[in-house]
């Protein structure tokens, strides 16, 4: 759960959300002891300011859609509160629970579309029939044209099923809807690095970059991309900034410490070329993995991309090949 929630807010989000909670948390206990009529509103206060800072900052990774979905929800409560606290302070804790039967009854009312249509498209994958988890995608977005993550999911299908044009569609849309949204560059950076149209990728990816420079899959996307373009000044620096935004899986550290190989190589710089292939040992069971993933059939795709660069690691760890020889 804290995983899930790190890698959707990003670790500077997720710091201030922490410290939000620490900051208004301490102060409400400090005011524990303190005997007068005005600590209970303060308290309360308190709780407002951190659930107000807690919902812009979470918020602020969410589409537009489900924005509006749990302002409606929780904006009547943030009212409700207030008026109890400053105006019927005696009816606070009837008010409180009353609040919390609404937000209840909103997540109901305001509940969020599209699961059916989802499982769907799910069952259609699990047999390969991209034809028909597209479909379920397309009668969805013609219900709700204005919803990002419908867009999404339906370009992960295309990229599946090869249909990368397509998928490029879709993220263009995603990227119109929300033009704030990272998520829609780097996707739009991977389709376009998938279809070798590298200047376009590095386009896409370096706006990601910009809009989500405290996570770590953008300036890898970036990297990678400046890895194909033999930018190695470039991709070093993206490179050593994803490592230093704490990459969550091995096998996504082995490759970055492969593409810092190169770059190395490229720039002359053997000795940190060197260290790179040590750190590419510690690495070593990400190899694995990247091999069961690419041997999957619904894995064409991403075999055009990275089978090259993982058969080179394998090579390299096995000692078949030095880093002299590198293209």
């Amino acid at each position: 759960m804290f995983n899930r929630l790190q890698v959707f807010l990003g670790p500077q989000r997720l710091q201030s959300l922490f410290l939000l909670f620490v900051v208004t948390g301490l102060l409400s206990l400090i005011l524990n002891g303190v005997e007068a009529d005005w600590v209970v509103g303060v308290q309360t206060a308190l709780v407002l300011i951190f659930l107000i800072g807690a919902g812009i900052l979470i918020g602020g990774r969410m589409d537009s859609y489900d924005r509006g979905r749990w302002a409606a929800i929780l904006f009547p409560v943030v009212i409700a509160i207030l008026i109890g606290v400053f105006v019927f302070p005696e009816s606070l804790l009837l008010i409180m629970g009353m609040s919390f039967g609404w937000i209840v009854a909103g997540l109901f009312i305001f509940r969020a579309r599209g699961p059916m249509e989802y499982q769907q498209a799910v069952k259609s994958l699990r047999k390969s029939e991209y034809a028909d988890a597209v479909k379920a995608m397309d009668g969805l977005i013609k219900e709700e044209p204005d919803r990002p993550n419908h867009y999404r999911f339906r370009a992960e299908i295309l990229r599946l099923w090869g249909k990368l044009d397509r998928a490029r569609r879709d993220y263009e849309q995603m990227a119109k809807i929300d033009s704030q949204s990272a998520v829609a560059y780097n996707g739009l950076a991977e389709v376009n690095l998938q279809a070798g149209r590298f200047e376009a990728a590095q386009e896409a990816a370096y706006k990601a970059y910009e809009l989500a420079p405290d996570e770590w899959v953008a300036a890898y996307n970036l990297g990678m991309i400046e890895d194909r373009l033999s930018e190695a000044a470039l991709a070093v620096e993206h490179l050593q900034q994803a490592l230093a935004l704490k990459v969550p899986d091995i096998r996504h550290r082995l490759l970055i410490h492969f593409y810092l190989v190169r770059a190395y190589h490229r720039l002359g710089d053997e000795s940190s070329a060197s260290e790179q292939i040590e750190m590419l040992k510690k690495n070593r069971s990400g190899l694995g993995q990247w091999q069961v993933i690419l041997e999957n059939p619904q894995a064409q795709t991403l075999r055009a991309v990275l089978q090259a660069d993982v058969d080179t690691i394998e090579h390299l760890l096995n000692e078949e090949m030095t880093i002299a020889e590198l293209q």
